[in-house]
Formats: C-alpha cells, sequence, structure tokens
C-alpha cells in the first residue's frame, strides 16, 4: 500500500514522536511511505522548539499570523498535488491541525481515501490556552475537516465524543490511542524485586509546570527523613528552579536529580531508573505518550482519576489514582507506595500486562491504519 502521510508539525517534540513511531510501522509492514511536511522539523535535535515559525507567532498579531496559517494551507495543498501526481498514493494519511483543509481539498480533487489522526480539538484548546482572533473561520475548518475525511481517528473515547458532536457519524469514527515500539520500551528486571532495592525512586517525565506542584513530592522526601528515597525528573520547564530552591531549602537536594532535556533514544534508560512514576493531571482528551510508556516499562504509576486516563488505568489494578484538584492526595498515593513494596510489584506487574491487553503498540496501530485505508479504498470506489 502507498501512503502519503501528511502533517505541518514545525517542532521537533512530543508530536514528532508520534510521526515517527508510526511512519516507521508503517514501513515495517510494507507500506510505501511519502511524507508532505514543513522541512523547518528535519535538522533539530529532540525538543526544538519550531524555529522561526515560533519566533514569527510571537511577533505577529493572532489575526494574521491566523491568516497565515490558513493560507499554508494552499501552499500545502499544492505540494500534496504534486506528491499525488508522481507518487499516486492508495491513501491520504493527515495529522489533523487547525486551518489545514488542504488534505481534504487534495482528497476530493483526486478522488482518493483519507485518514485523519486527531490528537485534540484545536479550536477548543486554543481557544482556552492561546486565544483565537478568527473564530468563526477556526471552527469552520476544523468542523469542514473532520466532517469531510473518509475515517477520523481520535487517540481516546472522550475525543471521540467530541469529533461526533461535531456531526461525524460514530461509522466513521475509530478510536486509535498512543502506542509504544516494544523492541524499545520493555518491562524492567526488577519489577518484583523492589523491596530489595537500596533506593526508591520517584518519577516524572516531561516539562514540568507550576500547575504540575512537584513540591509536594520533594516536601514528602524530606517529611519522610529516608535517605532511600529519590525524586528523578527527567525534562526541563518553569517550575524547575523553584524546585531547586525548595530541596535545598529541605536539605534533600542530593535526593534529587534534574535531567533537563534528554534524547529520546536515552528515555528507555531513564525510564528504568524509576519505581513510582507520577502522571499529572492533563487536558481531559489527551493519550499520553509517557503514561504508556510507563505501563510498558512496568513502573508502579500514579495518575489523575479522569475519563481520558480511566481508558488505560484502573484503581487499585494497574495504578494508584487521586482526584486530579488534589495534589495532596497524590503525594498520599505516593506515601502508600513507597510504605509497601508488595503493592507497588503487583501494580507493576498488572501495568506491563496492559500494553498486551489493550494492544497499544505503534506496529499494532500501523495494522489497524492499514485495514481501515483499504476498508475506505473500497467505500470510495463504490461512490
Amino acid at each position: 500500500m502507498k501512503v502519503l502521510y501528511h502533517h505541518r508539525i514545525a517542532s521537533k517534540d512530543g508530536q514528532f514522536v508520534h510521526v515517527e513511531a508510526i511512519t516507521r510501522s508503517l514501513v515495517a509492514l510494507g507500506c510505501q511511505l511519502k511524507i508532505v511536511s514543513p522541512s523547518v522539523a528535519d535538522n533539530q535535535s529532540f525538543g526544538g522548539d519550531g524555529g522561526f515559525v515560533s519566533k514569527l507567532k510571537s511577533l505577529l498579531p493572532c489575526a494574521l499570523y491566523e491568516v497565515l496559517e490558513f493560507f499554508y494551507s494552499f501552499w500545502a495543498f499544492f505540494k500534496l498535488s504534486i506528491a499525488i501526481v508522481q507518487f499516486k498514493p492508495d491513501v491520504i494519511y493527515e495529522r489533523y491541525n487547525l486551518y489545514l483543509p488542504a488534505g481534504i481539498w487534495a482528497s476530493k480533487l483526486f478522488n482518493i481515501p483519507i485518514l485523519l489522526e486527531v490528537n485534540a480539538p484545536l479550536f477548543e484548546e486554543r481557544s482556552r490556552f492561546n486565544s483565537i482572533a478568527l473564530k468563526p473561520l477556526a471552527r469552520w475548518t476544523q468542523s469542514y475537516t473532520w466532517n469531510n475525511a473518509s475515517v477520523v481517528l481520535p487517540v481516546t473515547e472522550v475525543l471521540a465524543k467530541v469529533v461526533e458532536a461535531y456531526g461525524v457519524s460514530s461509522d466513521r469514527i475509530e478510536v486509535i490511542h498512543n502506542g509504544i515500539d516494544q523492541n524499545l520500551f520493555t518491562p524492567k528486571d526488577d519489577v518484583q524485586e523492589i523491596d530489595a532495592k537500596e533506593t526508591i525512586t520517584i518519577g516524572f517525565v516531561g516539562f514540568v509546570r507550576e500547575w504540575h506542584k512537584l513540591e509536594y513530592l520533594v516536601e514528602l522526601i524530606a517529611n519522610s527523613n529516608d535517605q532511600k528515597l529519590k525524586l528523578l525528573i527527567v525534562g526541563d520547564g518553569p517550575a524547575i528552579e523553584s524546585i531547586k530552591k525548595l530541596a535545598q531549602q529541605l536539605n534533600v537536594s542530593h535526593q534529587i536529580e534534574i535531567t533537563g532535556l534528554v534524547e529520546r533514544d536515552r528515555m528507555p534508560y531513564y525510564l528504568s531508573q524509576i519505581d513510582i512514576a507520577i502522571q499529572p493531571a492533563v487536558v481531559p482528551y489527551a493519550s499520553p505518550l509517557k503514561l504508556i510508556e510507563y505501563l510498558a516499562m512496568g513502573l508502579a504509576i500514579v495518575a489523575p482519576a479522569q475519563p481520558n486516563i480511566e481508558e488505560l488505568l484502573s484503581h487499585e489494578h494497574n495504578a494508584l489514582l487521586f482526584n486530579p484538584d488534589s495534589a495532596e492526595e497524590c503525594a498520599l498515593c505516593v506515601k502508600r507506595l513507597i510504605e509497601s513494596p508488595e503493592l507497588i510489584s503487583r501494580i507493576s506487574v498488572a501495568a506491563t500486562k496492559t500494553i498486551s491487553s489493550k494492544q497499544l503498540i505503534w506496529d499494532t496501530n500501523a495494522k489497524r491504519i492499514i485495514a481501515l485505508s483499504k476498508q475506505a479504498q473500497v467505500e470510495k470506489a463504490t461512490l
């Protein structure tokens, strides 16, 4: 099968991890692949911010930047059209972005089915966090793109309901959660031997913000007066300095390790150091990639009890869940695990089994995408 993969990602971050993973799996399963995308991220290292695109966004008035976003679709449509003529794909696979109906236009012009991967309702997300100046146009592009895709692939059931609320028929919606590469992320060797370890490491992976309230974990370590405890933060962010200052004030700096940004191929190594993994509250429709990596590594997860998270986690089974609004409750869950090595082991073992039971594997996702593409081809041919 020949797949034309289209995206508009300009930064090499978590989004790019998803793109690389699913394209690698499609190729491994025998697909011929051509990617149409901005070239700005090609030479960035992991964590790159999008270069001049990010700078442009920060300098321009919101409305003008959104106009440029929409006009980029005409350039993307031109590039897609050339790629289709030259490559003759069987299907277009697009990662949804706001103000980007180019893939739909190409699908209609060349009568090729298009599968649309949706990771967030970007109109609602940007309205809430970044503000949108051209709301009627933004909402129209989201509705138009979703409703004209052959198949829409949201990453959670929660997000599927949002897509359906826009009028997309449920028989054209297929939920595909994020996954892992089983060759990279394998269960820790000591999943069932936590009581024999010299240290218990609490871990957080990602960009640390104030609302994550990781200070509670620093205070927990200080109040425990237990030299066996360690906090490992794999990442960076604006809240790092306040965490360092608090650790110094409480005399536990030697029990806190902050790596800064790390390359993706080093992530399995750092995850293997962690026993208790923290998944903070996230937006209500997300499928956090790090959560699935925690499961694959067999970590004892502490996570918020919210519907999208509960699609994968069950309290007392493969995680301990806390009230998303209570950092204190999160700390209590961590404390409970620290005091019970047996509970850590039981949850860790259940976590590893979740990967196979929920089929959270990139190769499996790619197989489903291929099957859906073939089905969409048949349906397109009968119209």
